[in-house]
């Protein structure tokens, strides 16, 4: 997930409430986080799900939840930003690669900024 315009919003406590939004939605919905990280200007999310859940479907309702709950709950989201999110994402199913792989490429992030 990429904030609008490559922002720097992700950070402070509004980094830290995005994190307890993301894990309270993939709780309610029976999915299960195998890696999360945080930067500045976007999120590396690795969830696992059953396959009745749309990678689509999955993006929208958290994209959706946090960018409302956040932009109500820290204002200066809202003058800073039209709206939280892009449109974008990148969604991937790791067949051809283990899970292991992926969740060490998602941690390794943070390091790299």
């Amino acid at each position: 997930m990429v904030s609008e315009y490559r922002r720097k919003v992700v950070v402070g406590e509004v980094e830290g409430r995005l994190r307890q939004l993301i894990q309270a939605m993939v709780e309610s919905n029976g999915w299960e986080i195998i890696a999360l990280e945080t930067m500045p200007d976007h999120v590396h999310l690795f969830i696992k799900a059953t396959p009745k859940s749309a990678p689509n479907s999955i993006i929208a309702k958290i994209k959706g939840t946090t960018s409302r709950v956040l932009r109500n709950e820290f204002p200066e989201l809202k003058t800073k930003l039209p709206t939280l999110w892009t449109r974008s994402y990148f969604v991937s199913t790791h067949g051809h690669v283990s899970s292991e792989t992926i969740k060490r490429y998602v941690e390794e992030q943070k390091r790299t900024q």
